[in-house]
């Protein structure tokens, strides 16, 4: 038995078939109002006179949803902060040498865990520090154990840095591995020849740690490390405007470096100190600092991350490569973590700090399980957030480093202040 439509049937169907169908909007969690807070936050820092210029960009799933400056590239010489200020990064230059190291370890260049002296034998028969005698010489003592490449990557790796430590300090000092001299090769071979400050994979300790990492990607791939980094990162991603050498074309974009002498009390440091290693071209191509960069530029690599390693189909990671840089690396054993524990509930991965749980009280850094970051000397920070697909970058020039809280009210402007646990 045949069954018939009637007409209006027809033309109700074929309407629904034909209709323009409802675009479905996506909500983003950085609204207006968080907008107008982060506004009022970062404008703040200006107005109180503790902050000469300083600039925000945020993007949400894959989308701009944020972006202002406030106040001075340049404020002596009237220059407002700008979108295409040209900052230095400080140690936000250490994930793109993670990354660049990484891209090696796809490749099957290394395993983690292998001893670094298998590649670079400067680091061989390590002696750790045990104090010094009566006489003050030092008291030494064989490693017990190498050094790992996993140590290098999550800086327990022990190599001193600081300048307390008796009869340590002056050996680092005289060997001066951080000069500008250098090339990552003599660096190394003096850093290979100090002692380690304590065994390796016992503490976690700040250092020069992805200083080597630089020397190792040199080492394994065979160029330069500038070139290398340049062919696998910058030039891919199309982050044009980072660099270690800025040249005289785009000084005019450099922003000054303030000093925060007290409360609203700003002090420029003089260009010739604040820019020696960028406005020079140095035999030392450091991985751990000396990069500088714009705010779309490095959201560019914040963007690559956040997309499990491709930016705009360009794969630079795979996504289980940025999921081992992402976890923590950091075992129950480690418990001395120097200054760590500052950034809030995290651990280490591989050159980020991870976060393993959201923050205890309303002192805690904000963030997002799961988040990765970093940040530089001068209170730059830029995060990863992949739960709510959020990459963020801040910029500022100022030292000492955030001595007025930047990174977290900045961070309570994009998620809101602390709310206790129920």
């Amino acid at each position: 038995m045949k069954t018939s439509l009637s007409p209006l049937v027809i033309i109700l169907l074929l309407l629904s078939f034909c209709s323009p169908k409802e675009e479905t909007k996506t909500e983003f969690w950085v609204d207006q109002t968080v907008k107008n807070r982060i506004d009022s936050t970062l404008n703040s820092f200006v107005e109180s006179g503790n902050v000469a210029g300083i600039s925000a960009l945020v993007y949400e799933k894959g989308e701009e949803v944020y972006f202002n400056a406030f106040g001075y590239a340049d404020r002596e010489a009237g220059v407002p902060m700008d979108r295409n200020t040209i900052v230095k990064i400080y140690s936000m230059t250490k994930p793109v040498t993670g990354v660049a190291l990484m891209s090696l370890y796809e490749k099957g260049k290394f395993q983690l865990d292998d001893p670094l002296e298998m590649y670079l034998p400067e680091f061989s028969d390590m002696k750790v520090y045990q104090g010094v005698d009566k006489d003050g010489k030092m008291i030494l003592v064989d490693a017990e154990r190498p050094i790992s490449i996993r140590d290098i990557t999550r800086h327990t790796a022990g190599f001193p840095n600081r300048n307390d430590i008796p009869g340590l300090s002056e050996v680092m000092a005289e060997k001066d591995a951080r000069s500008f001299n250098n090339t990552l090769a003599s660096m190394a071979q003096k850093m290979g020849s100090t002692p380690l400050w304590f065994h390796p994979g016992t503490q976690w300790e700040y250092g020069l740690s992805v200083d080597v990492q630089a020397y190792l990607v040199e080492k394994i791939a065979g160029v330069p490390y500038k070139e290398y980094v340049q062919q696998t990162i910058l030039d891919p991603l199309g982050m044009n405007e980072t660099q270690y050498y800025v040249p005289e074309n785009l000084r005019n974009r450099v922003a000054a470096m303030y000093n925060r002498t007290g409360e609203g009390q700003l002090e420029r440091i003089v260009d010739s100190v604040a820019h020696e290693f960028n406005f020079n071209e140095w035999p030392l191509t450091p991985g751990g600092f000396g990069l500088t960069s714009t705010l779309d530029d490095y959201m560019k690599f914040a963007q690559m991350l956040v997309n499990n390693g491709s930016y705009k189909g360009v794969q630079i990671l795979e996504p289980e490569t940025i999921k081992l840089m992402s976890t923590d690396h950091l075992p129950d054993s480690i418990t001395e973590k120097s200054w760590l524990p500052s950034k809030g509930n995290v651990g280490f991965g591989i050159d980020f700090a991870v976060r393993k749980a959201p923050p205890s009280d309303e002192k805690e850094n904000n963030g997002v399980v799961g988040e990765f970051f970093w940040d530089g000397a001068a209170s730059t920070l830029f995060w990863v957030d992949p739960v709510n697909e959020i990459t963020a970058v801040l910029f500022v020039q100022l030292f000492p480093y955030d001595g007025i809280g930047l990174h977290k009210k900045f961070r309570d402007a994009v998620y809101g202040s602390y709310k206790a646990p129920n």
